[in-house]
């Protein structure tokens, strides 16, 4: 967190009456605004500069992905001498526990709430026939903005996809980086499997 996270610090407030604005300095991970600090000690900074050298986030990455699984594993082992499942509870037990069994709320699955259907789209899709080549452009130049691809596609096909359709695309190209982003941190086998 301290070498790879940036975060925005506050930089000053002004009230003008009841509106207050405030300034914020450009995001930095604490590393950096340590070294950006002229207060810091010379031998401060190369003790953190030589610790940075040796972190590689991918790599710690996948360490707290190993110890995570390792944690599960070891939850997920039984206890030497653990007991037996619990049996359901006498009459006594049931009659004494009436005065305060409210408060553990309703245990019945049908007082959960029902989950709402998810809206589906009401209007046909306007570049679902261009998919394909949408796709093909954004892998062949991932880089691209989807304002870029959507203006050479306004270029091939003129007056058949208006302005107001490029909000669809940016939708569509963010879930694709996302996709590229995955596959390029677990693998192209994790990317299949989800």
């Amino acid at each position: 967190m301290n070498f790879f996270q940036p975060s925005f610090k506050l930089a000053g407030k002004a009230r003008d009456g009841a509106k207050v604005k405030k300034t914020y300095h450009p995001p930095a991970a604490p590393y950096q605004r340590l070294l950006a600090d002229t207060r810091t000690r010379e031998d401060v900074r190369r003790r953190v500069a030589a610790t940075y050298a040796t972190l590689d986030p991918v790599q710690l990455l996948q360490t707290i992905r190993a110890v995570q699984k390792e944690l599960v594993e070891i939850s997920d082992r039984p206890v030497t001498g653990e007991a037996m499942a619990p049996t359901a509870p006498t009459l006594e037990q049931f009659l004494s526990g009436l005065r305060t069994a409210w408060q553990d709320g309703e245990v019945r699955p049908t007082s959960k709430a029902k989950e709402k259907a998810r809206r589906g789209r009401r209007r046909l899709d306007p570049p679902v026939t261009v998919t394909t080549r949408l796709r093909e452009w954004f892998e062949a130049e991932p880089w691209r903005t989807s304002r870029e691809l959507f203006e050479r596609l306004q270029e091939e096909q003129p007056r058949v996809f208006p302005d107001g359709q490029l909000r669809t695309l940016q939708r569509r190209l963010k879930e694709w980086r996302r996709e590229l982003a995955h596959q390029m941190v677990f693998g192209a086998e994790a990317a299949r499997e989800t």
